[in-house]
């Protein structure tokens, strides 16, 4: 069995977790590395992540996620957001190919140009939308690199977010795309994992 076929296999949504448990910084620290990796559309980099690990803290979101108790027993809360305005960011994304000479300066200009239009002429909605599809790729990556480091994650809608956008001043920019519950899962109160659906039933070829 390859590394990432054990990874996925042994990768569950987690719903009880051992209480106490503390995250080790660096272990965030190298989750996040790795993470930079995640695609996104341009390279723009969508994501951003609030990393919520303060009990009381925690306690609050709890609140504003209907008292849920994984909330309470998980070692970390992770809001995952998509930036609206990353399409903003794409000169200085950019500007490192350009110094190397990767990047002709035509070439470089055109790249920001096709960005900011592609953006801008989509509307709101484009950009809302961009915004979760991004996040939401990376947040799954997330999950995978956290199990890798013997991470347990539940990822979670249940929320309100108006009320967490107040009670950590997210900024209007960035949209609340999901949230993960983090820690070690407790085993002992583990529920079979769910029906999955054959192949057959969702993957077409070539059209339906």
């Amino acid at each position: 069995m390859s590394e990432l076929k054990e990874i996925i296999e042994n990768r569950r949504s987690a719903n009880n977790f051992i209480e106490g448990v503390k995250i080790p910084d660096s272990h965030f620290n190298e989750i996040f590395e790795q993470l930079k990796l995640a695609p996104s559309c341009f390279n723009i980099q969508h994501a951003h992540y609030l990393v919520i690990n303060d009990i009381d803290k925690k306690e609050a979101l709890r609140k504003a996620a209907f008292n849920q108790y994984k909330l309470h027993t998980a070692s970390a809360a992770i809001l995952v957001l998509g930036d609206k305005d990353a399409y903003k960011n794409a000169a200085n994304i950019y500007s490192g190919m350009l110094n190397l000479g990767i990047m002709s300066k035509l070439d470089y200009d055109n790249m920001v140009r096709d960005i900011d239009n592609l953006y801008e002429s989509r509307g709101e909605g484009f950009k809302y939308d961009e915004a979760i599809r991004n996040a939401s790729l990376s947040a799954m990556m997330f999950m995978l690199i956290a199990k890798d480091k013997g991470w347990d994650t539940c990822p979670m809608i249940g929320f309100n977010s108006d009320e967490v956008r107040k009670l950590f001043n997210i900024p209007d920019n960035l949209e609340i795309a999901l949230l993960i519950a983090m820690g070690k899962e407790d085993t002992s109160k583990r529920r079979l994992r769910g029906y999955r659906k054959p192949v057959g039933e969702f993957v077409n070829y070539n059209g339906f």
